[in-house]
């Protein structure tokens, strides 16, 4: 393991300036975050979550249920009184149905009395099989929950310019209007700044 170390001042700054980011959710009433079954279908929509700064939660199926408490506790702490919107993406099988609805149960026991919480399956749905003529596969013979579902769909077999669509539509609805330019800005400003107070310590090295 590596010690990052720099010359100077000016180095460190000049290192560290692209990491600026504007928070784009100031002025909302709405803190936001995505969960994912898994964490392949959390690649595909990655950098959309960091474009629009919302956190992202691999959930691991079953499994990662407990990471619902950690998550609780920095939504107790974090929030600041706004309504809290978690979207999730799953596959649609006998256990991707329950995975976020455990989840879901999971996260309201601990978070505390007074979060408003939203939590939205945004994919995959059986309006979107049938909308986008999805590739389905039969359910295991030895799966004994969820009768009612006879095949099944990986989230994955979404066109993934089409889930991130579906996702950033749903995050932005929750930005005021022209946020991400607006937010933008803001960093080209800030950053330059920054250029200047690490050129000014650099003539001074």
């Amino acid at each position: 393991m590596k010690t990052p170390t720099y010359s100077n001042a000016f180095e460190f700054l000049n290192s560290v300036k692209g990491l600026y980011r504007a928070d784009l959710w100031k002025d909302t009433g709405s803190y936001c975050e995505v969960w994912t079954e898994s964490r392949s279908i959390a690649g595909v929509i990655q950098a959309d979550c960091e474009e629009l700064a919302v956190s992202l939660y691999p959930a691991g199926g079953f499994t990662s249920i407990s990471l619902a408490f950690q998550a609780a506790e920095y939504i107790n702490a974090d929030h600041g009184g706004r309504d809290v919107m978690i979207f999730y993406l799953g596959d649609y099988d006998p256990a991707g149905v329950l995975i976020d609805v455990a989840l879901e149960r999971e996260l309201r026991t601990h978070l505390d009395s007074d979060v408003s919480l939203l939590f939205e399956r945004i994919a995959i749905t059986p309006e979107q099989i049938a909308a986008y003529d999805l590739p389905t596969k039969p359910r295991k013979a030895s799966e004994l929950r969820m009768p009612e579902i006879t095949a099944t769909v990986e989230a994955e077999a979404m066109p993934a310019s089409v889930l991130r669509t579906i996702l950033r539509d749903k995050i932005e609805a929750l930005l005021p209007q022209d946020a991400l330019a607006i937010a933008r800005v803001s960093e080209d400003s800030a950053r330059r700044h920054i250029e200047r107070v690490a050129e000014i310590l650099g003539g001074t090295a």
